[in-house]
């Protein structure tokens, strides 16, 4: 069984793909960018970028009736590692006592050029 999971509290999908699809019991969320629901993209400093891109997360995972807690797995791509730091301080704030596993990696580009983005799975 598979179902699509959207809202139009997070961006529409920029390409031929979805928000994200619920399976099995466990929620696959695409790789989400710092693009608000006007399709602005909300890029001045990477802490600003990061807290856009975990909002939309969040939002996707309400559409599925999850949230963070439910989250086992993310991946984060960056475009500079050096933000990886500031990057973790934003992430923390978000998952507090519910951590991932994970992993980060540096890339050489991403969709509209932005400098971070993080697909995620969830579990009921």
């Amino acid at each position: 069984m598979k179902k699509v999971i959207t809202t139009n509290k997070s961006p529409q999908a920029i390409g031929p793909y979805s928000q994200a699809i619920l399976s099995n019991k466990t929620l696959y969320i695409s790789g989400q960018i710092g693009l608000n629901t006007d399709g602005v993209l909300i890029n001045k400093n990477i802490e600003e970028e990061t807290i856009q891109v975990l909002k939309n997360i969040e939002e996707i995972l309400k559409a599925a009736d999850m949230n963070f807690s439910n989250v086992v797995k993310t991946t984060i791509f960056l475009k500079n590692f050096n933000d990886y730091s500031a990057v973790n301080i934003i992430y923390a704030k978000y998952f507090k006592n519910h951590l991932p596993a994970r992993e980060a990696v540096e890339v050489s580009r991403l969709p509209k050029d932005v400098n971070i983005e993080i697909s995620s799975i969830a579990v009921i």
